[in-house]
């Protein structure tokens, strides 16, 4: 795998709340120079990545329900298809963990749905299950119910709770879905090594804020 191979898999991220729109605009001209697969930002970031993105084959990522999914669903589906008019091509939503916890399922597939159907035809959806919150039989099951409700992806994790991805966890929950939808790892992955390890797994998309030095390190 080469640096521009490697780069595709990337979503080069800033979520941080004290991102600038400096900030912003240095990471969308490092995406464009590394080929990253997209930026992911905050939803209040996205008008601006997109104007300076429109055009190139970078997309524009940015969350919904973020960090702890615990917003209802039709405002997760609102901020979804608001992220979508201001040029989002990809959304990275948050289940709404607690219900998944209380084996209220149908909520959890409904929850996933909503913003699904808002996203059908006109952006990705990656759905964030935030592995280390959940036990491996509450991981497949999240992703099953990601795959019935219409995502696109699975994601593990936020980068903002107590622990990130993991390579058990990607091989779980790429055995959870089979081949026909993304994989995600996202949260504590700095280097290439941890890198190439997930994908290894079965990520198909990395999350990723050292994204730079990660690619450079196959110079």
């Amino acid at each position: 795998m080469n640096k521009y191979e490697l780069a595709s898999h990337i979503d080069h991220t800033l979520l941080k709340p004290d991102a600038k729109e400096s900030d912003i605009i240095k990471l969308c001209k490092e995406a464009l120079e590394h080929k990253f697969a997209s930026v992911c930002v905050n939803a209040s970031f996205v008008k601006l990545a997109y104007s300076f993105l429109q055009g190139t084959e970078v997309r524009v990522c940015t969350v919904a329900g973020f960090p702890l999914g615990a917003t209802t669903k039709e405002t997760k589906a609102f901020e979804a298809a608001q992220a979508i008019k201001d040029g989002a091509a990809e959304i990275d939503m948050v289940i709404n963990i607690g219900a998944l916890k209380s084996g209220k399922l149908d909520a959890v597939r409904e929850d996933i749905k909503a913003v699904a159907d808002v996203c059908k035809g006109k952006a990705l959806l990656k759905v964030i299950i935030e592995t280390c919150l959940l036990t491996d039989e509450e991981k497949v099951t999240a992703c099953q119910l990601s795959m019935e409700a219409g995502a696109d992806f699975v994601k593990t994790s936020t980068g903002f709770s107590k622990a990130g991805a993991t390579v058990e966890d990607v091989k779980l929950m790429r055995r959870a879905i089979g081949p026909n939808m993304g994989v995600k790892a996202s949260g504590g992955i700095r280097n290439l090594e941890s890198a190439l390890k997930m994908i290894e797994a079965g990520a198909t998309r990395i999350g990723a804020s050292a994204s730079v030095s990660i690619v450079n390190e196959l110079e």
